[in-house]
C-alpha cells in the first residue's frame, strides 16, 4: 500500500512540476479560475497522500507461540 501511495505522490509531484509554469493566475477570467482550481486540487492530492503515508499502520512483528508438548489424556 505505501508504494503506492508513493507512486501517486511521485506523479503529483511531476503533474506539478510540469503545470505550474503553464498555470497562470494573473490573467483573470476563467483562465484564472481553471488554474487556482487546478492547483487546489493538486494540492489535495498531494495532502491525501503524504497523510495516508504518514498514518498509515505499521507492520507489526508476528510473535511464534511456543509449542508445548502434548500430553496424552485418556
Amino acid at each position: 500500500m505505501k508504494q503506492r501511495l508513493l507512486l501517486c505522490l511521485l506523479l503529483c509531484g511531476v503533474m506539478l512540476y510540469y503545470a505550474v509554469p503553464r498555470l497562470s493566475l494573473e490573467s483573470g477570467g476563467l483562465e484564472s479560475l481553471f488554474a487556482g482550481a487546478w492547483l487546489l486540487f493538486a494540492l489535495l492530492a498531494v495532502a491525501g497522500n503524504l497523510t495516508g503515508i504518514l498514518y498509515s499502520p505499521k507492520k507489526q512483528k508476528v510473535k511464534r507461540q511456543p509449542e508445548y508438548k502434548r500430553l496424552r489424556q485418556y
